[in-house]
């Protein structure tokens, strides 16, 4: 039984009466409904992130609710337009705890949004599961603060290792100046030296950049390049790619596992073909063997979302699905809406199978994931594929 089947099958057994809240904001137990709030940047320059984790959050809940809700109670979810903003996301925030008295809020879509407010959150005890990247999200650890994608060290162990694979041992550092480049960048640089690298060039662009020419020329300028790694969630990735094309800087490109979108491929046309990233499994599912524990998972989300928006599935819509359900999981282990008992339930969650890994929590780990949650990726033909040496 896949992991919704069995959620699905947990609601309609039945999972106790809720307890009264000890969060004076928290919604008041004889609410037919669990307020869930969500924050995502489905318009604006991180619309690539947010638009598939709106979709996909509404799709989970949906199916929730048409099964019978979670223990006859339905999700109402309350999906907020960000625009990527992180002043917006603060306002929203603040009405989505104080107005709507959610039991949690999933999102927001990137570091920078989810920084600004997971203060608010905490002292809300308001749960903040967060779909961004940066590992400053939850390290350290914030009592009522988690998040679904996978950590900066993590995708950066898999890109140095390679590198060392590949005998690459000078590099340039690109990083977007949003939330998860400037917190990207420093991992870089402090992982560098301890994989053996030296970086030769470390530029910073800011994330509405539309030509990057003048920065790759400058990289390129520099002694002994080998390789270039680009980190940032903006479309620039694509922009890179067809920059050091057109400047003839044939060196390997990384990209982080925020370049996990097919769209960022059509961008960058044919200079997106060899780039290396690490990312989840979802990307590749269709070549993970039938044994594989997250197969069944990426398989139903994949039909699920792909039939009804017509578009196709990336790795931002599996950390909203992720999101989502882990809540709905705290829920029923905790038997109660109670956010102090929620919370305390998903930091026992264990073997947590979803589209982005499995997870498994812990009072010192709020991300869950560790390095298997990845695959080194590479661009074929215009489409992912796991790279094989």
């Amino acid at each position: 039984m896949n992991m919704i089947s069995r959620l699905l099958a947990s609601a309609l057994c039945g999972l106790g009466l809720a307890a009264l809240s000890l969060n004076p904001l928290a919604a008041a137990p004889g609410d037919n409904v669990i307020k869930i709030g969500a924050l995502f940047s489905v318009t604006g320059p991180a619309a690539f992130l947010g638009a598939p984790e709106a979709k996909t959050a509404q799709m989970v809940a949906d199916k929730i609710n048409a099964a019978g809700g979670v223990d006859g109670r339905k999700i109402q979810l309350l999906i907020k337009d960000t625009a990527g903003s992180p002043e917006k996301a603060v306002a929203l925030a603040r009405q989505l705890i104080e107005e709507e008295r959610v039991l949690a809020i999933i999102g927001p879509s990137t570091s920078g949004e989810t920084m600004q407010i997971k203060n608010l959150c905490e002292e809300n005890q308001t749960l903040l599961i967060s779909c961004a990247a940066a590992e400053v999200i939850v390290n350290p650890v914030a009592k009522y603060v988690f998040k679904t994608a996978q950590n900066d060290s993590a995708a950066i162990a898999w890109i140095y290792r390679h590198m060392k694979e590949k005998n690459i041992s000078r590099i340039a550092i690109l990083t977007g100046n949003d939330g998860f480049g400037v917190a990207g960048k420093k991992q870089l640089e402090d992982a560098a030296k301890a994989a053996g690298l030296q970086i030769v060039a470390n530029e910073v662009y800011d994330r509405q950049a539309t030509d990057l020419t003048d920065i790759l020329t400058k990289v390129k300028s520099a002694s002994g390049v080998q390789a270039v790694v680009n980190w940032s969630i903006v479309p620039a990735q694509s922009i890179v790619a067809k920059n050091m094309r057109q400047i003839g800087l044939n060196v390997p490109l990384y990209q982080s596992h925020g370049f996990g979108n097919r769209k960022y491929v059509e961008q960058a046309g044919v200079a997106a073909e060899g780039i290396l990233f690490p990312a989840s499994r979802l990307l590749v599912a269709h070549e993970l063997p039938d044994s594989h524990p997250q197969k069944a998972v990426l398989t139903a989300y994949l039909k699920e979302y792909e039939a009804q928006f017509k578009e196709e599935a990336s790795a931002f819509g599996g950390y909203a699905h992720d999101a989502l359900l882990i809540v709905v999981e705290g829920v029923r282990q905790a038997k109660s809406t109670e956010p102090a008992k929620v919370r305390d339930a998903i930091e026992k969650l264990k073997n947590f199978v979803g589209v982005t890994g499995t997870f498994s929590f812990s009072p010192k780990d709020h991300g869950g994931l560790g390095l298997d949650a990845f695959e080194m990726l590479t661009v074929k033909d215009g489409k992912f594929t796991i790279y094989k040496p």
